[in-house]
């Protein structure tokens, strides 16, 4: 035997393959093939016709027993299409310059720690086992496109732990029966599940601590039926996930439907139209360098939480505007936003918990949650930090009568704007809250408000004091001096002292009711004399001095005309005795 012909005992169809292999050409009348005899032809290769590039190139081949290549070093191409095997092909730990299945069926296929010097693709293939790509390092592309694989019992479906791809990795319309693990792999460039199905109980994708140099597309169809887990995730681009639907089992760590906690995304997420979550999506602790932009997606997880986003930190806005729904609680608390907080025209709906909690968020520049917006629950907004505009205009705040609507408890913001839809039927609490200008319209003003210790410096629109008054009295706790005194010096401030005095005035008789009666009845005296003696009414004092200063005038008058007839001759007969007296000593 020579190098140019094949061993002995092979059948014909077996040495026309072996031609084939020598000049690089396609071998498409081979239907049977054994496995050894593929492993000779690629270990043992034979020449390559002078001029040309050996290689196996074969379509349409049934290959029985087992293709070994465990170990192998494969110096040309390897293309198989349109090929079955009765055996799971096993590439484990060999070194390939190009490795190609395409629309092939296969039990499964191995290929633990192996090398692939260029692409490897494994397209268009129907598995009926797991494919595992433990440790798999690819020169240049990793394509899994169309393929099918169908996991039985509790094994994966595809297992690619540690793999390392150089460049893409693409997945697009691939459908799986069982979960598929990628945790501590690398990819690049690109990774992509386009249009890709992961189905069944146990379907879900476990990606923990993934690095990928460019964006991860899990969009255009992409359904997982439980869960992603994309734990400490590096990626350097964008994260889509627009047109795709996620479903979750719960909230416990690995449960929910999409996890991104402790992550780090260089670009957006993008993660907008067409995105149905059923579960909840959890980006805990995340940094997002660019946007976050979730607008008319819908978010399903009545019970708990249907977004987990505390000390989530965006560069850019986070974009929740046009259609956005959310059955569960939006949960930003901590979170450091660099742009704005968008809310127009999402609907927000908390049961048992509040529909948006916000607390302690720190917003660079304006916070909507107006222009539409409908929660069915509390807002709750406690300690935030806003630089711009705090905006609630256009809103509805559905909460029952006797709970909060609205929670915005020591809070900063430059502006506030509070002119809701309808008026809130709930309490609406902004104690201890800093802003600049409020703004806000009667027509909207809630039936429960909270102001105490509220600090502002100009109210839009700019009423008469006796307008406000009702503004003030709406405090389900009773009486508190300090919004009375606030509005007071905010009209001072302004130069309309009138208004100033009558909200001042009007704290006094409001303070009267919290007295003991012996008190009460001084503050009546006090406000009918002299508008209790703090300059509120200080004409009421001169025309009391002066009804005084007529009354004793009146009385005096009165008395000198009522005075004795002989009063007169008796002073006359007093001042002529010394004289008498006089005239006698001489």
């Amino acid at each position: 035997m020579s190098d140019e012909s094949p061993p002995d005992g092979w059948e014909a169809h077996e040495r026309r393959m072996w031609e084939a292999y020598r000049r690089g050409e396609w071998c498409e009348d081979v239907p049977v093939v054994r496995g050894e005899v593929l492993r000779w032809l690629l270990v043992a290769a034979p020449r390559p016709v002078r001029g040309r590039l050996a290689r196996l190139r074969l379509r349409g081949a049934h290959v029985t027993g087992v293709l070994d290549l465990a170990e192998a070093v494969v110096q040309g191409a390897i293309r198989l299409r349109a090929c079955r095997f009765d055996e799971a092909p096993c590439f484990d730990g060999g070194q390939f310059s190009v490795l190609e299945l395409t629309d092939c069926a296969l039990p499964g296929l191995t290929a633990v720690g192996a090398r692939v010097g260029q692409e490897c693709e494994i397209v268009g293939c129907a598995l009926d086992g797991t494919l595992d790509m433990r440790s798999l390092s690819v020169g240049t592309r990793l394509l899994l496109d169309r393929s099918t694989v169908d996991a039985p019992g509790d094994q994966a479906a595809i297992d690619a732990q540690s793999l390392a791809v150089e460049e893409d990795f693409s997945a697009a319309q691939l459908d799986c029966s069982g979960p598929i693990y990628l945790n501590s792999s690398r990819v690049q460039d690109a990774l992509g599940f386009r249009g890709a199905r992961i189905r069944g109980d146990r379907a879900y994708l476990q990606a923990p601590e993934l690095t990928v140099g460019g964006g991860l597309y899990l969009d255009r169809d992409f359904a997982n039926d439980g869960g992603i887990n994309l734990y400490g995730a590096s990626i350097g681009g964008s994260l889509h996930l627009e047109d795709s639907t996620l479903t979750g089992t719960g909230e416990g760590r690995g449960e929910p439907a999409l996890q991104l906690l402790c992550a780090t995304v260089g670009g957006d997420i993008q993660a907008g139209q067409g995105l149905v979550v059923r579960g909840c999506v959890d980006l805990r602790d995340t940094t997002v360098r660019g946007t976050v932009v979730l607008k008319r997606a819908r978010l399903h997880h009545p019970a708990g939480t249907a977004l987990k986003a505390e000390r989530l930190h965006v560069g850019g806005n986070f974009n929740c505007r046009d259609g956005f729904v959310a059955q569960g609680t939006v949960d930003l608390r901590d979170a450091r936003v660099g742009g704005s907080v968008l809310f127009e025209g999402a609907e927000l709906t908390g049961l048992a918990a509040p529909a948006l909690r916000a607390n302690g968020i720190e917003v660079g520049a304006e916070f909507h949650c107006c222009d539409g917006l409908t929660a069915h629950g509390r807002i709750s907004l406690s300690n935030i930090t806003v630089r711009g505009r705090l905006c609630f205009q256009g809103a509805l705040l559905d909460a029952p009568g006797g709970e909060h609507a609205l929670v915005c408890r020591r809070s900063t913001a430059a502006e506030l704007v509070l002119n809701p839809r309808e008026a809130p039927v709930g309490i609406v609490d902004l104690s201890h809250t800093r802003v600049s200008v409020l703004r806000d319209d009667p027509a909207t003003w809630p039936r429960s408000l909270l102001l105490e210790g509220v600090l502002y410096d100009s109210t839009h629109p700019t009423l008469p004091g006796h307008q406000r008054l009702p503004w003030l009295d709406r405090d389900p706790t009773g009486f508190a001096p300090q919004p009375y005194e606030q509005l007071a010096a905010n009209y001072q401030r302004h130069g309309r002292d009138a208004d100033a005095r009558t909200i001042l005035l009007a704290k006094q008789r409001r303070m009267r009711s919290t007295l003991a009666w012996p008190a009460r009845a001084w503050s009546v005296l006090q406000d009918v004399t002299v508008g209790y003696g703090y300059g509120y009414r200080p004409l009421r004092a001169v025309w009391l001095l002066a009804a005084f200063f007529a009354i004793g005038t009146a009385l005096f008058a009165i008395k000198r005309l009522t005075a004795p007839s002989g009063g007169g001759c008796a002073m006359r007969r007093v001042r002529q005795r010394p004289a008498r007296q006089s005239s006698r000593s001489v």
